[in-house]
Formats: C-alpha cells, sequence, structure tokens
C-alpha cells in the first residue's frame, strides 16, 4: 500500500514540475492551485463519503502518470491545439490503468 502512496506522489511531482515549467500568463496561477489542492480534497472527500482512500489513491496516480505519458510529461498540452485527441487517449489510459492497477493490488 505504501507503494501506491509512493507512486502517487512521485507522479503528482511529475505533472507540478510539467505545470511550472509548461504554463504560462493568468492560467499558470488557477492551475497550479487547483493541482496543489488536489490530494487535500481527495482525502478529504474520502472521509466525507466514508470510502476508502486507497481508491482514491490509485485512480489519481494513474490520472498523473497517464496525463504525463499523453502529454510527453508537459501537461499543458493538453489543452493546446489538437487537445480533444490527448483528452481521450488520457481517458482510456487512465481507465485502464486504473482497472489493471486496481484488480492487481485490491485481488478483485
Amino acid at each position: 500500500m505504501a507503494l501506491i502512496w509512493i507512486v502517487c506522489a512521485a507522479g503528482w511531482g511529475v505533472v507540478l514540475a510539467g505545470l511550472r515549467r509548461g504554463l504560462r500568463g493568468p492560467d499558470r496561477g488557477p492551475a497550479l492551485f487547483a493541482h496543489t489542492a488536489t490530494p487535500a480534497g481527495i482525502v478529504l472527500m474520502s472521509a466525507l463519503l466514508g470510502y476508502g482512500s486507497l481508491y482514491a489513491t490509485i485512480a489519481l496516480a494513474a490520472q498523473w502518470w497517464s496525463l504525463s505519458v499523453v502529454t510527453g510529461f508537459r501537461p499543458a498540452r493538453l489543452v493546446a491545439g489538437g487537445g480533444l485527441g490527448r483528452l481521450a487517449a488520457w481517458l482510456l489510459l487512465t481507465a485502464a490503468v486504473t482497472y489493471v492497477t486496481g484488480r492487481l493490488v485490491l485481488g478483485r
């Protein structure tokens, strides 16, 4: 379980570095704030709903690493020209990685 948290934290850091490096102008501040607040928001949401945070952590790790792979470690590309194709690829890859990782970790 600790490995999932480490992979999730590493993915969060990779996306943060990509956002800091790639975004400029008025969009940078809100994007960095939203990304920074995401882990705390997920933990609070899991506690509020009474649902385990392990499921959310698996999904977050899959999202961050899938985003990094699909955008070539430059998250700003998601909203650049041709963003719909990248968005679809990100969603499909996230779903596949979440499913496979969930089956491996949870044994279901």
